[in-house]
Order: structure tokens, then sequence, then C-alpha cells
């Protein structure tokens, strides 16, 4: 049993930032291989950019006729995927904004034709967000929309569109986004199914700290009823060049490699937890090593989410397996479902 709500909440409030990272360190070494860190080749591809929900952490959206908003064809996702398959690369992870217009048969179409070109390539794509609005614009069930989505080639799905998982600071932020209870219904949904999913949080968007761990809870819960989560993945808020930057402070490396270490130790039920380099970057992402995390993630060929955001990180595979040997563990790339594929020997 992980620690309580109280236990979470006083590790917060604490200044002893390395105890706190060791004992997250040490539920990592029993829950994963103590030898391995893992990291994965995949792809974001954002089908589109146009979106009806406004939400104030977003520099990405684009509202409906605007003239630099998008939809891709389908050879350009086709292109994309190539290019990620010559990098060794495994897996696509399709997200957009919220289309009010785009039906179920779109999607359908768009899964269908990829897996027909690329068969083995792992689709992880769409939101509870995107999800709860193709069911509400094709007059489905949410779970409804699951299936016909999975049938079609859906093969998991990502945990975006969680942020905090706490009404009081979703209606502050994302107030037309859905509400707590429809992204925990879809996940419990698509469980439900037999699919695999995963949960994040993004934090340092104006939240106190029992929001956090109200999300950590809400997080363990579903995870107890269903283990249907492979990983939890936390990140911090990146603020440039959006309307709620201009409100709030910047989160720190500190509080980032804080709440990933009580993540570690609250959500003990969940086997992995990654360690971002996106907007933390490449040396707060190595920390969060020997802060609870076993893995860190892709070398994301493509982001343009919080890149329109403001963020200049950049990695690639050389990098992630040069971090991972260099806090001590033997690099492995992973697929989705965090399978391990075989050790390779890192480049000179």
């Amino acid at each position: 049993m992980g620690i309580s709500k109280q236990e979470a909440l006083d590790l917060f409030n604490s200044d002893d930032l390395i105890g706190i990272g060791m004992a997250a360190n040490e539920v990592r070494r029993r829950k994963t291989d103590p030898r391995v860190a893992t990291y994965q080749i995949d792809r974001n591809i954002n089908y589109t950019n146009f979106c009806t929900e406004y939400c104030s952490f977003c520099a990405f959206y684009r509202p409906i006729g605007a003239k630099d908003g998008y939809i891709l064809p389908l050879e350009t996702i086709y292109d994309k995927i190539q290019e990620m398959i010559e990098l060794g690369g495994n897996g696509v992870l399709l997200q957009g904004g919220l289309h009010p217009d785009l039906r179920i048969e779109f999607y359908e179409n768009m899964l269908r034709s990829i897996k027909a070109k690329f068969p083995h390539v792992h689709l992880h794509c769409f939101s509870a967000p995107e999800i709860n609005c193709i069911s509400e614009v094709s007059g489905l069930s949410v779970r409804d929309t699951i299936a016909r989505l999975r049938d079609a080639g859906l093969d998991s799905i990502p945990g975006g569109g969680a942020e905090i998982l706490d009404d009081e600071i979703r209606a502050k932020i994302s107030r037309l986004k859905c509400r707590s209870d429809e992204w925990v219904n879809m996940h419990r949904d698509a469980h439900s199914l037999g699919m695999r999913t995963t949960a994040t949080m993004m934090f340092g968007c104006g939240e106190e700290y029992r929001h956090r761990v109200n999300h950590f809870e809400t997080v363990r819960q579903i995870q107890e009823d269903t283990g249907g989560f492979t990983s939890f993945i936390p990140w911090f808020f990146a603020p440039e060049n959006t309307p709620l930057g201009k409100k709030i402070p910047e989160a720190t490396a500190f509080d980032y490699l804080k709440t990933l270490a009580i993540s570690r130790l609250y959500l003990d039920n969940i086997d992995h937890i990654q360690s971002s380099w996106l907007t933390p970057g490449i040396k707060i992402c190595q920390l969060g090593l020997q802060f609870g995390a076993d893995d860190v993630g892709s070398i994301l060929i493509e982001e343009n989410v919080v890149y329109a955001a403001g963020v200049r990180n950049r990695t690639n595979e050389q990098e992630l397996r040069r971090i991972i040997s260099d806090a001590g563990y033997i690099p492995a790339q992973r697929d989705t479902l965090y399978r391990s594929y075989a050790w390779k020997p890192i480049a000179a």
C-alpha cells in the first residue's frame, strides 16, 4: 500500500529532497529491474491544431477557421511515420485539437489507413478530451467510440488532457475541457475493453499541493480497480506564449524532482514512472532516475505543443542512452507497452 494523502502532503511540505528521493528509489528498485532504465523511439503527430477549448495553458491551438490552422493529409502522416521507422522507431502518438466537425469515420479511416501501410507500428492515440469530443460529435457513447477506434487499429490511449484532476483547478485553466470524472470514466471504459492507457499530470499551473495529491489519489484508485495504466508521467507547465503563463511563476527543478519522487511513493500500484526531459531539460531528466523513475520517455522526433509554448529542448537516442548509462543503469529500448528490446551497445 502506498503512502496516505496526509503523508504525501507532509512530504510536499518537507525540505528533505534527498531523503524523499532515496525512499522513492527504493520503491523503484522493488517495482522494476534495478539494473535497467528504458526509453522509446516514437513520434508525436499532431493531425490538427484546430480546437474549440481555448485552454489558458496552451499556445498550440488555433480557432476554427484560422488561416494557420490545419488538418494533415494522410500522405503527410505516412511520410512522418516512415521517417520515424527509419530512425528505429516503433510507435506513433497521434493527438490533435478538439474539432467540432470531424466524426468518428474520419478517425477510423485514418487509423485503418495507417495500419494497412504500417501494420507493425503501435498506434497510441487520442487523449480523453479528444475521445469525448469524437463521441459527442458522432452521437455515440464513449465506450462505443473507444471500441470502434480499437477495431479500426487503435492500440492504446495516452493520458493527455488530465492536467490536474481536480475540478477546482480545471475550472480556472481549462473550463471548456472535459471534467475530471469524464477523464476518469474514459480511461475506465478503455481498461474495461482490454486497452492499456497511460496516466499523466501537468503541474505548476497554479494548483496547491492538495490538488496534486487529489490527482494522485484519483489515478491510484483507477489502477486499483482496473490495473490498466502502464505508467505515470508527470511534467510541469511550460508558461511562455500562454495566457496562464503571465499569471504564475514557472516550476523549479526542486519541485519537479520532489513531485516525481512523491508520485513514485504514492502510486505503488503502477509499475513505471517516467522522468521527463521535455520541459525540465535533459539533466533534470537524468536526475529523475535517482528519484524513483525507471524510464526517460521518448526521443519525440516531432513535438509541437510545448514547442509553441517556447520550450526548445530536443534530444536523440544517443543522448538518452548516454544519460541512462552515466546514471549507472543499462539503457534498454522499449515499446509503448514497456516491453524491452535487446540491449544495444552505447555509441561512442
